[in-house]
């Protein structure tokens, strides 16, 4: 294995920089989760309309990754990420105004520009491939997540700090914080130096019909599909159940923290993981975790249920994700990134908003145990895919 020390000098003087603002852009996501719903049940009159923001963000999110993918491809992903910040700023000040109107319809309109600028954020794990070779890709993907770590601390201390920012008016300091966040990441991103891709890059290429015939763009596909729709589902509503199986708020802060750091924690070593055992094998054992977090998660209510099954959730989408992007960038050239990029976190961000509606459902009308069972057979699907893809290898290696 070669030395970090060897690595690329675009990838020494970027990947900081990028971790970095992964960090502030991971505290927005998480500091707009944290408060979303709790504004929304502020500010409707119908109480079960108080989720509607948070399906706005993530159709805002859905909605932006294509068109972004297209415009980071001809114009690079310096601009690409200064435009997500500003549709944050733009999206925090619009959740400003709406609470000091006290107006649920405000609030719903902001929240689609905040999904737009997180939609943009997501390619910084991209951009990170940009600055590293085939021997650093996987490392510089796990590095760049790992910065979710300082989000994990960050967050929740800024959102419990800035919620009376402004009293009387509550949360509209914690929409300033996420302004914050933002404005930071445009002077951060003003240093980054990942230079755009040569005009005969920008055309030409197969078809995406032609990519996605590929079986490694297939499975990479349907792991970041359900790496992230199975974490969001479960995740979601949790504190929920939680709450509602007599565990207290304390306990409900305890499970979600664990849980972000099983997300972020594994990001230092998973890259070396996939580098030294190779992405199909991490990708087994992310979707292994994941059924054995729902197998522990549908088998009990009691804390250390819940606490175990949801750090699980978070190591398992970790190796999964991270794996399912490192195989992605094995699928496409140059030319053919922005429609193979934009079209997978396109499906995944969709399918994520869908389970996101889903899961509150679920849990209301049924039980816990049903959103862990509706997840189980999408796991075992991307499971068997990915032992189906290392069999095909095998064989055309042969």
């Amino acid at each position: 294995m070669r030395s970090l020390r060897a690595a690329p000098s675009a990838f020494k003087r970027n990947i900081p920089l990028l971790v970095v603002c992964w960090s502030l852009a991971t505290s927005v996501s998480m500091t707009m989760v944290t408060i979303s719903a709790l504004t929304g049940s502020m500010l409707a009159e119908d109480k079960s309309f108080a989720t509607l923001p948070i399906m706005l963000q993530w159709m805002g999110t859905a909605g932006a990754t294509l068109p972004v993918s297209f415009f980071m491809q001809r114009y690079g992903r310096r601009a690409g990420f200064l435009l997500g910040a500003a549709l944050i700023v733009i999206g925090a000040a619009l959740a400003v105004n709406a609470v000091y109107q006290q107006s649920f319809v405000l609030f719903c309109l902001s929240t689609p520009f905040v999904g737009a600028g997180i939609g943009c954020n997501w390619y910084y794990r991209f951009a990170a491939a940009d600055v590293a070779d085939d021997d650093y890709r996987s490392r510089a993907i796990s590095f760049v997540l790992a910065g979710g770590i300082l989000a994990a601390f960050i967050a929740p201390n800024v959102a419990m700090w800035s919620r009376d920012l402004l009293a009387p008016v509550v949360f509209a300091g914690t929409f300033v914080s996420v302004a914050v966040f933002s404005i930071l990441i445009m002077l951060i991103v003003a240093f980054i130096d990942i230079p755009p891709p040569p005009r005969e890059d920008l055309h030409g290429g197969r078809p995406f019909v032609a990519i996605a015939r590929q079986p490694a763009y297939r499975v990479a596909l349907l792991g970041g599909i359900v790496s992230y729709s199975v974490m969001v589902l479960m995740m979601s509503v949790s504190p929920l159940a939680m709450m509602g199986h007599g565990l207290g708020f304390e306990d409900v802060a305890f499970v979600i923290q664990w849980h972000v750091l099983g997300m972020y924690l594994p990001s230092f070593f998973t890259g070396s993981l996939i580098h030294r055992l190779g992405t199909l094998r991490v990708m087994q054992v992310g979707a292994m975790l994941i059924v054995v977090c729902i197998l522990l998660a549908i088998s009990g209510l009691t804390l250390t249920h819940f606490w175990v099954s949801m750090f699980l959730l978070g190591v398992g989408w970790n190796f999964l994700f991270v794996g399912s992007t490192t195989l992605l960038t094995e699928t496409y050239t140059n030319a053919e990134r922005a429609k193979a990029q934009g079209v997978n976190d396109l499906m995944i961000f969709a399918v994520t908003g869908t389970a996101t509606f889903l899961s509150g459902s679920l849990l209301h009308q049924i039980s816990w145990t049903a959103v862990g069972l509706l997840a189980l057979p999408a796991v075992v699907l991307v499971l068997v895919s990915i032992f189906w893809l290392a069999a095909y290898r095998r064989r055309v290696a042969a």
